[in-house]
């Protein structure tokens, strides 16, 4: 009977639906869980039939998936990794190094104050031993501001290393999920939990390095990077590692897919990997050289004024005696693992060129050395432009160059932050449980079941009062 055919179709749709609203609320807290759904069709009647049709069919399995809200929160992962990463660093160079205490400012200044104070009486051996001690800890401090980017550099290059493993990882499990999706698709099995477990990746690789994700017909997808170069294609994955290239020289990413491969700029993949290539290469690199040129040109000026003066030790016996030249009192090697800028090796108080004529407690010298702090010195900003500033004002635009790209990458970290939130609710409002839907579904297909059983127990009732007739 068609009547009976009709509301067993019903009941088992329902059944199917009811399943898939099961399935819903069950994952309600899974995170990364798509929810699914059925498409029920009215099933036609036969040829030549007049009849109202042959029930219902479920059509297929619904994933209510939207592949431009998922790339929308794949680019806002990427760029919060960008910004995410290099800001504790950011934070720790801005604090140290405008510190009332720490910074190389200080230790200038302190350094030309006891020039200064010298100035009083240039024969003092108090006043000079200070000359002396503030010159050393001035290079201390330099040294420090300048070991903490070298250790930052370690830092970041480690901390990049160190991200490669997991990337890998998720890319050979996106090629691997790949082949079993299209592999189950072909034998007629529901693939959503796998797409699930697939974009989870993909959501993990991008906020390590940028990607652009194309779906393939038979459901699986290619991961590339921005620049174009294969992440996954099909189920083949590549894999990335820094490759050294000399004790000196930094190590290059490179990128091999098929026995081919590609030399990477890290500062562009994006993600974590970029951002912290950037930084490492952008800011670090530029904010060092900036301490190497404040450390070496004024080492090279007082070097230059002492040399050129006398230590004040002329002998009044001798007519024209204008005693020892001075001799220099710092020594700036770059090169040295101990730091950038030392105290020379047994330099004494009374190495101390003050006088400019041999004469003691002639000044004329000491002068020169106080006025160094004024004159201009050739340094390069953190932006790559060369200019002439007082070496006084060195340290203070560096810091303040320092200090407006961690504001600029605090205020971008927020905006991609908000961003990224936002992209997440929306791929909420498509994809996540509802549990207030799901709970009208669930109504809605018992009752749908319930009437179908309902239709069954009539269909009955009509059979068995149809055999009551003839019997």
């Amino acid at each position: 009977m068609t009547i009976t055919y009709n509301a067993l179709s019903g009941a088992l749709a329902a059944q199917a639906a009811l399943n898939t609203v099961s399935q819903n609320l069950a994952n309600q807290q899974t995170k990364g869980y798509t929810r699914q759904g059925v498409l029920l069709q009215a099933t036609a009647s036969d040829p030549g039939t007049l009849s109202a049709g042959n029930g219902v069919q479920v059509g297929s399995l619904l994933r209510f998936s939207d592949s431009y809200q998922l790339q929308q929160m794949w680019r806002a992962n990427s760029a919060v990794g960008v910004r995410s990463q290099v800001q504790p660093y950011l934070t720790s160079l801005e604090t140290v190094m405008s510190d009332d205490k720490s910074s190389i400012s200080y230790g200038i200044d302190n350094f030309f104050k006891a020039l200064n104070a010298a100035s009083v009486d240039p024969t003092s051996t108090p006043l000079r031993q200070q000359v002396i001690t503030t010159a050393d800890s001035m290079a201390q401090q330099i040294n420090s501001i300048y070991n903490l980017t070298t250790n930052q550099s370690i830092s970041v290059q480690q901390q990049q290393a160190s991200i490669l493993p997991s990337l890998n990882e998720s890319l050979a499990g996106i090629a691997a999920l790949n082949k079993q999706i299209v592999s189950t698709t072909g034998a007629g099995t529901n693939t959503s939990a796998l797409m699930d477990k697939r974009e989870q990746l993909i959501d993990s690789v991008a906020q390590q390095v940028g990607v652009e994700v194309v779906y393939n017909p038979n459901g699986s997808v290619n991961v590339s990077l921005k620049s174009g170069e294969p992440l996954v294609v099909n189920d083949t994955a590549s894999t990335l590692a820094y490759v050294n290239a000399g004790s000196s020289a930094p190590a290059s990413l490179t990128l091999t897919y098929s026995n081919i491969k590609f030399t990477l700029d890290d500062t562009k993949v994006g993600g974590q990997l970029g951002g912290l290539g950037d930084f490492r290469q952008n800011t670090l690199a530029p904010l060092q050289t900036s301490i190497k040129e404040i450390a070496k040109q004024m080492s090279d000026n007082i070097n230059a004024a002492l040399t050129a003066g006398y230590k004040g030790n002329a002998d009044p016996a001798i007519p024209g005696d204008q005693g020892d030249m001075g001799v220099a009192l710092l020594d700036y090697n770059p090169a040295s693992a101990t730091g950038l800028l030392q105290v020379a090796s047994g330099f004494k108080t009374s190495d101390l060129a003050f006088s400019s004529n041999g004469q003691p407690g002639d000044s004329g010298n000491l002068q020169l050395l106080v006025a160094i702090k004024s004159q201009d010195i050739q340094l390069t900003s953190l932006s790559g432009v060369v200019s002439a500033v007082q070496l006084g004002d060195a340290d203070t635009q560096i810091v303040g160059q320092l200090g407006i790209i961690s504001q600029q990458n605090q205020a971008q970290l927020a905006t991609a932050t908000t961003i990224r939130s936002q992209s997440e609710d929306d791929w909420k409002s498509t994809s996540a449980v509802n549990s207030d839907e799901e709970g009208i579904n669930l109504v809605e297909f018992q009752n749908m079941y319930q009437a179908n059983m309902k239709v069954i127990a009539v269909a009955n009732t009509l059979f068995d009062a149809t055999l009551q007739m003839f019997g």
